[in-house]
């Protein structure tokens, strides 16, 4: 039993209806004394129990969970509870409880000890290992049925997304190209004018920029920009519950939201780094002629003998790959958000944080693959 300032007291009691009856504010200054009281109380031996709410005057989120925790707890002992009369703002609380129970985390009674904590994480861990292969095996599914049947593509949609994604990303990815170019040749010009390379500089902009700089900086790029939409379009929908209408309309969320991106990206990002390749080597030549004196000419010439179109298509090959990892993860972390907004900002940073790591990781993978195939 909890008393407040004003006499109000909060409690948790069997009556001799053998029924759960719920008393009083259930705010977080009353918790340790209704722990307390959970923890003395004599339960009835009845399977069926029912919890009796309609006395409760006053709920925050700490007796939201107070209250969910102590259903489930009855309900893992086999007990089937049912909560009844419940205030309308007290009953959405706790369905807001109950829609993020798996990432609340409750202190417990006393503290657990360093291996349990472990577990807890590892748990955590596996449990999102498990919803993401889940996402990426229904995404899977979908791909193919729409292979299989073009005419269930959401054209619209997906001509939204290029232009989205694709055209009003140009600007920037042209003039970050462009830039990335100009650091390149500048920085080597500094090192091959020592030893009288000059001409060599061509080979430093063509084969980096071809092969890795130019798909790896788009890629980049669009991971912030789009992937980032992906995720904050998705979450909000879902904390708006527009989602909820989308199903209720009979319309797949897959197919109508994620796999659009999907296939906008895979045709956006090897048009993007072919336009970046281009713009990137354009700014070393124009360094390589101001500081180094190589003329257009030359530079072209050399170009064509020392930059073989492997290093193109290398570049150009993992671009659609960069886009699969950008597109599944913006739109994962989208499904993933359960709170408001702040929940919302927080998997939206996810998604990019993610999505750059797991696309340098390919890329990584790739490159030591490619070495050791000589290529």
């Amino acid at each position: 039993m909890a008393e407040s300032a004003q006499g109000e007291r909060a409690s948790l009691t069997i009556g001799q209806d053998e029924a759960l009856h719920c008393t009083g504010p259930w705010t977080l200054q009353h918790l340790p004394d209704l722990e307390r009281a959970v923890a003395i109380l004599s339960w009835p031996r009845s399977n069926e129990l029912l919890c009796d709410a309609g006395r409760i005057t006053a709920m925050d989120t700490g007796g939201a969970v107070m209250l969910y925790r102590t259903v489930m707890q009855l309900r893992r002992q086999g007990r089937h509870v049912s909560v009844e009369g419940l205030r309308a703002e007290f009953a959405e609380l706790l369905r807001m409880v109950s829609a993020n129970w798996d990432r609340i985390e409750v202190a417990p009674a006393t503290k657990s000890g360093r291996m349990e904590q472990f577990h807890r994480m590892i748990s955590g861990q596996a449990k999102q290992a498990v919803r993401a292969l889940g996402f990426i095996g229904e995404s899977t599914v979908g791909v193919w049925r729409l292979l299989k049947r073009p005419s269930l593509i959401r054209w619209r949609a997906l001509l939204r997304s290029l232009e989205l994604d694709g055209f009003n990303a140009l600007p920037i990815t042209g003039l970050l190209a462009f830039l990335i170019g100009v650091v390149i040749s500048y920085q080597g010009a500094e090192q091959l004018r020592k030893f009288g390379t000059n001409i060599f500089v061509v080979d430093l902009v063509g084969i980096s920029l071809l092969r890795e700089i130019s798909p790896l900086i788009v890629a980049i790029l669009i991971a912030g920009r789009s992937g980032s939409a992906y995720a904050a379009q998705i979450g909000t929908m879902k904390v708006t519950e527009e989602l909820d209408a989308v199903q209720t309309l009979g319309l797949s969320p897959m197919q109508l939201l994620v796999l659009p991106r999907v296939f906008a990206l895979m045709l956006i990002l090897p048009l993007l780094t072919v336009y970046a390749d281009g713009l990137g080597v354009f700014g070393g030549m124009l360094i390589a002629s101001n500081q180094l004196h190589v003329s257009f000419t030359e530079f072209v010439m050399r170009f064509e003998e020392a930059v073989a179109l492997r290093h193109f298509l290398i570049g150009i090959g993992k671009a659609p790959f960069f886009a699969v990892i950008i597109a599944l993860v913006g739109c994962y972390q989208g499904f993933q958000i359960r709170g408001g907004v702040d929940d919302v900002g927080r998997h939206t940073t996810t998604s990019v944080v993610q999505s750059i790591f797991l696309v340098i990781v390919f890329d990584a993978l790739c490159s030591i693959l490619l070495s050791w195939w000589n290529l």
